[in-house]
């Protein structure tokens, strides 16, 4: 008789094991969860003896850091569990989150206790019974997954060597003799720091310059409307004189319009990412980074919810595949009292990196973007009852985003209106442009699933663009009147908040003037990774070096001095 396979299955979290034993029950196997990383990397004076004392070396080993269970918390119980059953198993199932961190997490105990036999690998984006149950249908070989677990080793092997290298060299040399304190250099968050700390001083350094402005009523036949001479940033009038003989010159003038007329389009913005998530929930509602990712997860993973897929997204398009699932999304989104007045007849699919659904884009990419979990849609209701109020907020954000994204484009019509006066008493000025824009909705397409829920910065870029003209011809004279000019002051940069601070991480190529390191920067998708931006965040306030000043971001007095320190030492 032969005797059954034995199987382990091991998660990352207590809940992916809850939600496999529901799914599953028990003919797979045991199910064992982890607690996140339940190994730890050896301390440098772990590895060599002469270490413990600081210096400026390189604390690099001959091979790789060794790890070491962990002992905080529970970890040592549920370490034990997995090593005893590892001796008696024939085959491991990795079932820890599809992403660098959770490939680590699982294959690194593999490893650390030598274990040989057969493993596969379970990867799913969310964790209802369906999601869950196709997963184990189309089982992995691990080892097409090796290459993001060397990934995740060099990226902890190199933080272990550069980080506390730096650490110590930093601490050993810019501290005064006798001064008690360590400064600590992380790969990430040092750079953060820095970020903050740049505009905290360009802010600082700024000075407030006047210019000025002139606007005006043109009157035509059909009605009157605002007209503003307004030049760009680089020719901005800083005389007052210039702006006065403008005004002169503009009072009673009679002169042509130039009237442009064009009809244009606007495709929706693309799907979540966390980072944009983020961004929007924190300019939105003012949520923290941390508290955004937190909620997002909960809605992934929380017992009986499994409402969106993996929120640590790092990638705003969905694969190619995912098309089929779009007419079973809607159907069940227009269901729902919030999108019950939409109308989506016939879905919009927009392929490509322009659009939303691309297989090359997601190239290289672990994880596509942030949408509905299409495996729940027929218990949508029941689901939605267990949410807080947050967790409604930020699925209702998530729904909208994918409904607005299979809509129609938003259609208007933009009327550009521009006249040129003469100015004969300025030396400085020939002649100033006056212009005014117009925008008439024609189809609102995709806005109709924002709503009134559109962002006021959004809002706040149109504003030129929503005055009503009045019927206008391409050449038609107008008369301006009420000449006036209008005192405006330079603003300096904005604060950071967290989610454009998130952004600004993301996007860190664009603080880097050499083009191979900018290259380098950007293919790697900025600094940190969606799923740790938050926690740098959160370890740079706890270390006291940035606080929160009301919705911003700021340097601490002891952030400031440490970001000094270091850029006097390069």
């Amino acid at each position: 008789m032969v005797a059954a396979m034995t199987r382990l299955i091991i998660t990352e979290k207590t809940s992916q094991a809850r939600d496999l034993r529901a799914a599953l029950g028990d003919r797979i196997g045991q199910i064992l969860p982890a607690e996140g990383h339940l190994l730890r990397l050896a301390e440098p004076h772990e590895v060599e003896s002469s270490w413990k004392n600081w210096a400026s070396v390189l604390l690099k080993p001959k091979g790789l850091y060794p790890t070491k269970p962990a002992t905080q918390g529970n970890k040592p119980a549920k370490l034990k569990a997995i090593a005893t059953a590892l001796k008696k198993c024939d085959e491991v199932i990795l079932a820890t989150d599809c992403d660098r961190e959770g490939q680590l997490i699982g294959q690194q105990i593999l490893e650390h206790y030598g274990y040989r036999g057969r493993v596969r690998r379970a990867l799913f984006t969310a964790q209802d019974p369906k999601s869950l149950r196709q997963a184990f249908d189309k089982l992995k070989p691990n080892r097409e997954l090796h290459p993001l677990y060397e990934a995740a080793v060099a990226r902890q092997q190199s933080d272990q060597i550069f980080n506390l290298s730096l650490t110590r060299t930093a601490t050993r040399t810019l501290l005064a003799p006798g001064v008690k304190g360590v400064i600590g250099i992380g790969r990430v968050k040092t750079p953060t720091l820095a970020i903050v700390c740049l505009r905290e001083l360009e802010i600082r350094d700024f000075k407030v310059e006047d210019y000025f402005e002139v606007v005006a009523n043109a009157k035509v036949a059909d009605g009157t409307f605002v007209m503003r001479h307004a030049p760009p940033v680089k020719a901005r009038i800083k005389d007052r004189s210039v702006a006065d003989a403008i005004v002169k010159a503009a009072t009673k003038f009679t002169g042509p319009l130039a009237v442009k007329v064009e009809d244009r389009r606007q495709a929706p913005p693309k799907l979540f990412d966390l980072p944009s998530l983020q961004k929007t929930c924190g300019q939105r509602w003012g949520w923290s980074a941390e508290k955004t990712l937190a909620i997002a997860q909960e809605l992934y993973d929380g017992s009986g919810k499994q409402l969106i897929t993996y929120p640590r997204a790092e990638a705003r398009y969905l694969a190619e595949n995912q098309i089929d699932d779009v007419a079973d999304i809607v159907s069940a989104m227009t269901r729902l009292r919030g999108f019950a007045h939409l109308t989506i007849d016939k879905p919009v699919i927009r392929r490509g990196k322009a659009g939303h659904f691309s297989d090359k884009a997601l190239e290289g990419v672990s994880h596509h973007a942030v949408v509905p979990n299409v495996n729940v849609m027929g218990e949508l209701e029941k689901r939605i009852a267990r949410l807080s109020d947050d967790e409604k907020r930020l699925f209702a954000l998530v729904c909208r985003s994918y409904l607005a994204a299979v809509m129609p484009d938003f259609e208007y019509r933009q009327t550009t209106i521009s006249m040129r006066v003469p100015v004969p008493d300025s030396p400085a000025l020939n002649a100033a442009d006056f212009r005014a824009v117009g925008r008439m909705p024609l189809k609102p397409g995709w806005k109709e699933a924002f709503g009134s829920a559109e962002t006021e910065t959004s809002k706040s870029k149109e504003k030129e663009a929503e005055q009503t003209l009045p019927q206008l011809a391409d050449g038609e004279m107008a008369t301006l009147n009420r000449p006036r000019v209008q005192s405006k002051k330079t603003q300096p940069p904005p604060r950071y908040n967290e989610g454009t601070l998130i952004d600004a991480m993301q996007n860190a190529w664009r603080f880097i003037d050499d083009d191979v390191l900018r290259d380098r920067l950007k293919e790697a998708k900025g600094i940190g990774t969606p799923a740790t931006r938050a926690g740098i965040l959160t370890g740079l306030k706890r270390q006291n070096l940035l606080t929160a000043k009301g919705k911003h971001i700021v340097p601490t007095p002891a952030g400031l001095q440490l970001f000094e320190m270091l850029r006097a030492a390069v």
